[in-house]
């Protein structure tokens, strides 16, 4: 079949699936997230921690629990990785160092999964099972829990309570994490995926050589890993390894996971709101920005320029040959929308513009569809700065959702816009002013500034993916990209709390002629317009001292 064929029916396969999902999902989510009943287990739970599950929180009561949580997830995932090699399953590895415990705690609790270690030659198997794979479950049911508290505040009034940030996440991991992971790490194993409690297991090589591989708990960690958005790969390789991504099956289903929770979140906005119409506009920008960044990746990395290039009929360096360019490029594409960060090829390997797009995904706090939980409320800000540019256009106060966008909620909105670029640039014109730090680049140029630049972009929208041509493995980078994870998290959650808080306490506005409809098409285009003029304006400058800078010169 011909490559661009097969390339487009996986792409058109994917579109249909999450649209089949999208319904039942979303509404699943509102109704384990409004239900009032509350499971044995969860109340045994919240027994064992002193919980009242029936007592809805204030906002900054909720934002103390998900400080608390993280805190002291951080801290116990620091000391297991410390205390490794006293440890079951250490497989003889030693304590992992501090800077590296310090950053890959901060990472997997943040949602990012950026790893600076090779986990196959670094983590033991009860190190990668009851630290990280936990955590994979936990920082995806913070994310989810997060914008239902701001679901929240768009729906209620006169309160200021948004929730009960311990039902939230026990009822998001115990009702959906857990069991869909079950299933599909069972899916993954019938397909081929390792999952064992092995070591390293010598083989003889078909030349007479001899060869270790390693064995582990892969397939449970591969599903949480997708489904949550996480993206920390048991093996070096990520989903590029065979015994993590077996075949093209199990290349698309990873696709489909990483996606499919972010899609239907939009429904479940929808329905808790009390209008649907509402979702149906957010998950239309969402998806023409994701199919518009997959069909422009693609093209790029379709063309051809150079002897090896045109011998290869595609810039393949870097790249599965078992996926070729449509199965790269999609995961490439979805994992960077998302906050996944999970690869199935080397992404410093694509074209200079090819990067460029991946940089820009993330730029744009990944929102088409974003992470679990974040992508949604980070589109939800997005919308009200739209609707606030709108009422300046016509002269009248600016009204979401029957709520009035007052001064007090545009600073929340506009200081989570900045507080991300103000990390990426920040760090990334400290990095390039150290040379010590610049001596990590393995490349010189625009390409060099362009790795320093995507490690911070990928570090403070909680993404994990790298261009690889980057030696992050010293206690600074170490230091300085584990506090971009840390602060890219928990400040845009700060923000996007109290504005959940501030809408929660007004009294709603009914719509009159002149409220601006905000489940149109013309709302869809203006959204649509801003996330990308936002963007535009804020990181173009390094854009184009980076891939662009490159792509030109080429």
């Amino acid at each position: 079949m011909d490559p661009a064929l097969a390339g487009s029916l996986q792409a058109l396969s994917l579109v249909v699936a999450l649209a089949l999902s999208h319904r039942p999902l979303g509404d699943y989510l509102a109704h384990l997230l409004t239900s009032r009943r509350h499971l044995r287990t969860e109340r045994g739970l919240y027994r064992l921690i002193g919980v009242d599950a029936d007592f809805d929180q204030p906002w900054m009561a909720y934002l103390r629990s998900v400080l608390a949580f993280s805190a002291v997830s951080v801290l116990f995932l620091y000391g297991f990785q410390r205390l490794q090699n006293h440890l079951w399953l250490s497989l003889g590895f030693p304590a992992v160092p501090a800077a590296t415990a310090w950053n890959t705690a901060v990472s997997f609790v943040t949602n990012t999964n950026w790893q600076s270690y090779s986990g196959e030659s670094s983590m033991g198997h009860l190190v990668q099972m009851a630290g990280l794979t936990v955590q994979n479950f936990l920082s995806a049911a913070v994310g989810i829990a997060v914008v239902t508290a701001l679901i929240r505040g768009f729906a209620r009034s006169r309160t200021d309570r948004v929730g009960n940030f311990w039902v939230d996440v026990t009822r998001l991991t115990l009702r959906l994490l857990l069991p869909v992971s079950v299933v599909l790490a069972v899916v993954f194993v019938a397909c081929g995926m390792v999952e064992n409690l092995h070591g390293a297991v010598q083989v003889t090589t078909m030349s007479g050589g001899t060869q270790s591989l390693p064995g582990g708990p892969v397939a449970t960690q591969e599903a949480i890993k997708e489904l949550g958005t996480n993206g920390g790969g048991f093996y070096n390789a990520n989903s590029a390894h065979p015994f993590e991504n077996p075949t093209p099956l199990t290349n698309w289903l990873e696709i489909y996971l990483l996606l499919v929770i972010s899609f239907s979140l939009p429904r479940t906005f929808g329905t808790m709101v009390g209008d649907r119409r509402q979702g149906h506009a957010v998950v239309a920008v969402m998806a023409l920005l994701w199919i518009a960044s997959a069909s422009v990746l693609t093209f790029f990395e379709w063309q051809h320029e150079g002897t090896a290039l045109q011998a290869a009929g595609a810039a393949m360096e870097g790249k599965e040959v078992r996926f070729g360019i449509p199965a790269s490029t999609l995961f490439a594409a979805s994992t960077t929308s998302t906050s996944t960060g999970a690869v199935n090829s080397a992404h410093d390997s694509y074209s200079p513009l090819g990067g460029g797009v991946l940089l820009f995904n993330m730029m744009l706090g990944e929102i088409a569809p974003g992470g679990a939980g974040s992508g949604l409320y980070g589109m939800l800000i997005l919308a009200i700065v739209t609707v606030f540019v709108a009422g300046l256009m016509v002269g009248r106060t600016p009204e979401y959702l029957g709520k009035k966008l007052g001064s007090r909620e545009i600073k929340f909105a506009s200081l989570y816009i900045l507080a991300t670029p103000a990390l990426v640039l920040i760090g990334t014109g400290t990095a390039m002013t150290f040379t010590a730090e610049r001596a990590a680049m393995l490349n010189s140029g625009p390409h060099g500034f362009s790795e320093v630049l995507y490690a911070f972009t990928s570090a403070a929208n909680n993404n994990g993916s790298a261009f690889a041509g980057l030696t992050a493995t010293s206690t600074w980078w170490n230091t300085a990209l584990g506090l971009a994870m840390l602060f890219g998290r928990l400040l845009p959650m700060v923000f996007v709390l109290a504005l959940a808080g501030s809408l929660a306490q007004q009294s709603p506005v009914p719509a009159t002629a002149g409220t601006l409809p905000t489940h149109r098409p013309l709302f869809v285009g203006m959204l649509t317009g801003v996330v990308l003029i936002v963007v535009g304006l804020t990181y173009f400058p390094s854009l184009a001292l980076g891939p662009l800078a490159e792509g030109i010169r080429r």
